[in-house]
């Protein structure tokens, strides 16, 4: 799963709300996570630091550039159910200070700190 989540990092080294989907926009919550496994993966010796280090180093950077004045994190999408459409995907709500998008944000703190 690290292998193919790599792949997908943006450029910028977020990953996008339709991971696989270049036209999606950058969303927090799941490179928040994702940024979390790698810092832990590599901190734990389970992934190559070489290949993945830089990559958790790209998206930790990248990410709290999403954080405003008031310490909430930007680009959170809100819960999605399950359709089978794009555009509904791509046209969900992007949530500013959202729990779920703050927390990873927190996890891949307390993970770099360790």
């Amino acid at each position: 799963m690290m292998k193919e989540l790599l792949k997908y990092q943006a450029p910028s080294g977020m990953w996008r709300q339709l991971i696989d989907d270049p036209q999606a926009w950058e969303e927090t919550s799941a490179t928040g996570m994702f940024t979390y496994a790698f810092i832990t993966g590599v901190k734990q010796g389970w992934l190559d630091k070489d290949s993945y280090g830089p990559a958790a180093r790209k998206a930790w950077l990248a990410l709290i550039k999403f954080i405003d004045a008031n310490n909430d994190i930007h680009n959170v999408c809100e819960g999605t159910n399950k359709k089978n459409d794009r555009q509904y995907y791509l046209d969900r709500k992007q949530n500013i200070g959202d729990l779920h998008g703050q927390a990873p944000l927190l996890w891949c703190a307390v993970a770099l700190l360790r």
